[in-house]
C-alpha cells in the first residue's frame, strides 16, 4: 500500500511497488531485507569484497557468475561454501567478487534503476564463547 509521501524529505515503502511508487521521487534507494539479503552484503562489503546482485539461483546466476570472474553463493545448505547466509561470509577475502542471489533484495537492488543503492539492516550480535553466532 502506497500513500502520498512528497511532503517528507524521506519517504518508506514495501516491495517492489512501493520501489516503483517512490524511485521517480527518489534520489537514492536503500534496502533494508530483513530477512538475510541486507546483513549478507554488509558482512560481505565490510570484509572487502564486492557483491553482485542476481534475482534467481538457476543457471543464468552461474553465466553471470562466470562472465562476471565471481563467486557465485550456493543455497544455504552448502557448509563451506559462501551463501546467503551471512554467517557464511564472515571470513570472505577481500577483493572477493560474489553473485548474490537473493528473489526479495537483489531483485529490489537491480530494480532501481541506475538510482544508487544502499543496504541498511538491523544485526543482532550474539557471543557464544568468543565466537560471533
Amino acid at each position: 500500500m502506497c500513500f502520498d509521501q512528497r511532503e517528507f524529505d524521506l519517504k518508506c515503502e514495501w516491495g517492489v511497488h512501493g520501489l516503483l511508487a517512490l524511485q521517480p521521487a527518489s534520489d537514492a534507494v536503500v534496502i533494508v531485507d530483513v530477512l538475510s539479503f541486507s546483513t549478507a552484503v554488509d558482512i560481505a562489503v565490510s570484509n572487502g569484497a564486492s557483491v553482485l546482485p542476481y534475482r534467481w539461483k538457476d543457471d543464468s546466476a552461474r553465466s553471470f557468475a562466470m562472465e562476471k570472474g565471481a563467486v557465485l553463493a550456493d543455497g544455504r545448505s552448502n557448509e563451506g561454501k559462501y551463501t546467503l547466509s551471512p554467517a557464511s561470509l564472515r571470513s570472505i577475502p577481500r577483493g572477493t567478487a560474489l553473485v548474490l542471489p537473493s528473489p526479495n533484495g537483489s531483485t529490489l537492488a537491480l530494480g532501481a534503476m541506475g538510482a544508487p543503492v544502499y543496504t541498511a539492516c538491523l544485526i543482532l550480535l550474539c557471543y557464544k564463547q568468543n565466537i560471533l553466532v
